[in-house]
């Protein structure tokens, strides 16, 4: 049986739909290979603040908004569940994925950058994160 595209009942997911996760993908990207004296939070007075691990906790962040900007429109569309799950599983393995690459993109493009899996494991936490949040509380 199919929907029809006009019901009130669903909501057709369309590439606008996926316009702030995008945008939010490109701001990813141009933080990620930001050369590390441009970053903020490198100023010696705030340097007791490395106990609390600020730049893993700006890694979980990225990511989770990241992905959960890419799961809400599939998280609030018409599909059945088994299929929203399918692509909450697609959308959290690329998410982390990425997170794996830019590390690769940080380790041999950008010299002042560094290749760290601790980064990896707080982006990877930050999709998990999200996508449990998305699994939960958005889908319908």
């Amino acid at each position: 049986m199919r929907r029809r595209s006009g019901s009130p009942l669903t909501k057709n997911i369309t590439l606008k739909s996926f316009g702030p996760a995008i945008a939010c993908f490109c701001i990813v990207f141009i933080l990620i290979v930001m050369p590390d004296d441009k970053l903020p939070g490198k100023e010696s007075w705030l340097s007791w603040l490395d106990v609390l691990y600020p730049d893993k906790w700006v890694h979980t962040i990225m990511f989770a908004a990241m992905t959960f900007l890419f799961l809400l429109p599939v998280a609030e569309s018409g599909m059945f569940k088994k299929i929203k799950r399918h692509y909450f599983i697609r959308i959290a393995v690329a998410a982390c994925l990425w997170g794996i690459t830019t590390e690769f993109i940080q380790k041999f493009y950008c010299p002042t950058r560094s290749f760290d899996l601790v980064d990896w494991a707080a982006d990877s936490t930050g999709v998990l994160i999200a996508t449990i949040y998305c699994w939960k509380f958005h889908r319908r």
